[in-house]
């Protein structure tokens, strides 16, 4: 079975565990974890990463501005982004997707949707 490597960026510390905590139960998949969007480039500058789960509100570097970073690097032009929000708007969610998210959550999350959308982003193409 092959491990995929999930990067979490997310400030809250609970999100971060509430998110991680569903994607335990999918099989082989290795979950890294960042508070902020500049130790989340950091990470993903140091090894690759199969999915990344972002939130948008975050000090230093917003969810918006790394989107629009990883997307810029040829290494992460295709992973998938999911963009997880407290921000309901339709702008924020349609700027999201144009940054090149793949998808958009908006909190509370549920973990089924966390699942089922990591089992889809992951599955190959």
């Amino acid at each position: 079975m092959p491990e995929y490597k999930i990067l979490i960026i997310e400030d809250s510390p609970t999100m971060r565990q509430l998110i991680s905590f569903a994607l335990k139960r999918l099989q082989g998949v290795r979950i890294v974890e960042a508070n902020d969007g500049v130790d989340g480039l950091r990470k993903l500058s140091s090894e690759k990463f199969d999915l990344i789960l972002t939130d948008i509100n975050m000090p230093v570097m917003d969810g918006l501005k790394l989107v629009s970073l990883v997307r810029n690097d040829a290494n992460y032009r295709t992973t998938p982004i999911v963009v997880i929000t407290t921000e309901g708007a339709q702008e924020d969610r349609d700027r999201a997707l144009s940054l090149g998210a793949n998808d958009y959550i908006t909190k509370p999350i549920q973990a089924n949707r966390i699942l089922e959308l990591a089992r889809t982003l992951l599955r190959p193409a």
